[in-house]
C-alpha cells in the first residue's frame, strides 16, 4: 500500500492483537522507511476466537463507533487482503453498509522476478452506477413476475401492480401471505407460483402443500393437518404426519381459510407462532417450520365481528394481503388468458386448436361484454376454452361452436346466484379499481352506475369513445357534445382516475 507513488497513505491504521506486538512494530518501521509521510496507527481487537463471527462483528462494529472517520476531509480506504475470512467478511458488511465510510481498497503483488510495487485498485460498492448489474436486478424481478403471472402477458394495470408487489413481498419474507378474491379468481394457482419463486431464488426447499378448508371437519380435520397417533380415534390404525408437518421447510396453502374450526384455527395460531403442535392423541409435540398462504373468499373481519373467526389469527396472517380481481374486472386481460387456455389445451392434449377470424372476434366481443358475468371466473373461462377445443372440428373453432356456448354460458349464469362470497360483481369490478373501503361507502345506486360505467371504460381506450356509448342517447338533445369532459368529471367525483378507468 505505501510503495505506489499515485497512492499516497497519510493515515493508516492496523487493526492487531496483543500477541502481534512485535510484529507491528517492524511493519510500522518498514513502512517508516518506504513512506516516511504515512503515520501508523495501532487498534488492538480483544477476540477470543477470530472464527467466531458474532465476536468478531462486534468488535469491528464498535471499532467503526471510535474511529472518528471524517469521509468528508479525507478519503478512506479498506483493506482486508489479510485475517480470517469471517473477518474480511465483516469488515466488507460494515463498509458495504457504511458503518465505515470507506470504500475497498484492493491490492496485488508484483509480478515474478519485476522491481515494481504491485498492483492496487478501488472497488466502489455502489450498485446503482452499474447498468449491466442493475439490468440483472431488473431481469430478475421481470422473470419473478413473469412467472407470476404464469407467463401470461396481462394488460391489467391493477393487476399488474398487485403482482410487482407479490414478486417484492414473496422474496424478501417468510411471514404468512393472505390471498382474498372470488371463487376461481387463481388464488391457487399464485400460491404456486409463490412457491416456484422462492424455490428457484433458493429460499424454500420443501414441498407444495394444499388444502381446501373447507373439506375439513371434526376428528377428521385436526388428524389432516396436525396429524394423529395411532388410537386417537375410531379407525386411526395407524400414525398419520399430517400436512403441517408434510410441509416443513416448505409451502402450506390453506384455502378458504375462514371455514376452519375454532379449535383448529387455536392449534394453527400456535403452529404459526411457535413451529410446534401437538398432534391428535399424542402427548408429545413436533415441530414444523413452514410458510403459510391463505386463501379466502370471505370477508374475515366480518367473520371476526360475528365470531366465526379468531381476531388474533386475523392478526397474524394479515401482515400481507393481496386482493385478486374477478375476471369480469380484468376484461383487458381476457384475451391473454383465452390465448394461454388454448395453448394449454392444445399442449395437454397433443393437438392444435384455433379459432377462425370471425369466431374469435365474436367471442371476444362477447367475453368483454357487460353480458359476461363470469360467475366462476377463470374457472369458468377455462371450462368455455376446453368445451370449444373438445367439439372443434379439424382443429378449427367456428362460428356456430361460439354462438352455442355463447347461449350455453349465459343460460348457466342466469340460473346462478348473483353474488359470490357475500360480494355482487358489481363491487368486484369496484374493488379492483378503488379499493374495499370507498365501496364500503358508496350508496348501492352509485355502485350499480359506477360499476356499468368502468365497464365500459375498460372496452374502450379513450374518454371519447367511452362517453358517446355511455351518453349515446342524452347527447342527442344537448348544444355542447363533450362526453369525454362530462365522462372525466363523473369519474373524478368518485376519486377514480381516468387513465386507470380506460382499456389498454
Amino acid at each position: 500500500m505505501c510503495q505506489h507513488g499515485d497512492l499516497l497513505v497519510r493515515r493508516l491504521i492496523l487493526l492487531t492483537e496483543p500477541r502481534f506486538s512485535k510484529l507491528f512494530e517492524a511493519v510500522a518501521s518498514d513502512i517508516a522507511t518506504i513512506s516516511p509521510e504515512t503515520t501508523v496507527e495501532r487498534r488492538d481487537l480483544h477476540i477470543r476466537d477470530a472464527w467466531d463471527f458474532e465476536q468478531v462483528f462486534d468488535a469491528l462494529f464498535e471499532l467503526t463507533r471510535n474511529l472518528g472517520l471524517d469521509p468528508e476531509a479525507e478519503d478512506v480506504l479498506v483493506h482486508m487482503t489479510t485475517g480470517s475470512h469471517v473477518a474480511q467478511i465483516c469488515l466488507f458488511l460494515l463498509t458495504e453498509t457504511r458503518h465505515f465510510p470507506a470504500r475497498l481498497l484492493q491490492t496485488g503483488p508484483p509480478r515474478q522476478g519485476s522491481d515494481e510495487p504491485g498492483t492496487w485498485q478501488i472497488i466502489d460498492l455502489d450498485l446503482s452506477r452499474f447498468d449491466k448489474i442493475a439490468q440483472r436486478f431488473a431481469q430478475q424481478h421481470q422473470q419473478g413476475q413473469s412467472l407470476l403471472k404464469s407467463g401470461i402477458a396481462t394488460r391489467s394495470r391493477a393487476f399488474n401492480e398487485l403482482i410487482t408487489q407479490v414478486e417484492t413481498v414473496a422474496p424478501a419474507s417468510t411471514a404468512p401471505i393472505l390471498l382474498t378474491g372470488p371463487t376461481g379468481a387463481g388464488k391457487s394457482q399464485l400460491a404456486r407460483r409463490i412457491h416456484e419463486l422462492k424455490q428457484q431464488r433458493h429460499q424454500l426447499a420443501g414441498p407444495f402443500v394444499e388444502v381446501n378448508c373447507a373439506t375439513l371437519r371434526g376428528d377428521h380435520a385436526q388428524s389432516a393437518l396436525f396429524g394423529h397417533k395411532r388410537g386417537a380415534f375410531t379407525g386411526a390404525l395407524q400414525d398419520r404426519a399430517g400436512l403441517l408437518r408434510t410441509a416443513n421447510g416448505g409451502m402450506l396453502f390453506l384455502d378458504e381459510i375462514g371455514e376452519l374450526g375454532g379449535d383448529e384455527q387455536a392449534m394453527l395460531l400456535r403452529a404459526l407462532e411457535e413451529k410446534r403442535f401437538l398432534p391428535l392423541g399424542s402427548d408429545r409435540e413436533v415441530d414444523s417450520d413452514f410458510q403459510l398462504v391463505a386463501g379466502t373468499n370471505k370477508d374475515l373481519g366480518e367473520a371476526v365481528a360475528a365470531g366465526r373467526f379468531r381476531e388474533d389469527l386475523l392478526a397474524r396472517i394479515n401482515l400481507w394481503t393481496f386482493r385478486l380481481p374477478g375476471l369480469q374486472a380484468r376484461s383487458e386481460d381476457i384475451e391473454p388468458n383465452v390465448d394461454h387456455e388454448l395453448e394449454r389445451w392444445s399442449a395437454q392434449v397433443g393437438r392444435r386448436v384455433h379459432f377462425n377470424v370471425p369466431a374469435r372476434q365474436r367471442y371476444l366481443a362477447f367475453a368483454t361484454s357487460a353480458a359476461a358475468a363470469w360467475r366462476g371466473n377463470f374457472r369458468d373461462l377455462n371450462a368455455s376454452i376446453t368445451r370449444l377445443c373438445t367439439l372443434a372440428p379439424g382443429g378449427r373453432i367456428t362460428e356456430a361452436l361460439v354462438d352455442a356456448e355463447i347461449a350455453r354460458l349465459t343460460a348457466d349464469w342466469q340460473r346462478e346466484p348473483t353474488t359470490t362470497g357475500g360480494a355482487t360483481e358489481d363491487d368486484e369490478v369496484l374493488r379492483a379499481v378503488i379499493g374495499d373501503d370507498r365501496v364500503a361507502a358508496l350508496d348501492r345506486f352509485d355502485r350499480v352506475q359506477l360499476a356499468e360505467v368502468l365497464r365500459t371504460c375498460r372496452r374502450h381506450r379513450s374518454l371519447s369513445a367511452a362517453g358517446r356509448e355511455l351518453f349515446a342517447v342524452s347527447r342527442n338533445n344537448r348544444a355542447s357534445t363533450n362526453d369525454a369532459d362530462r365522462l372525466r368529471k363523473y369519474l373524478l367525483r368518485f376519486g377514480v382516475d381516468p387513465a386507470i378507468a380506460l382499456g389498454p
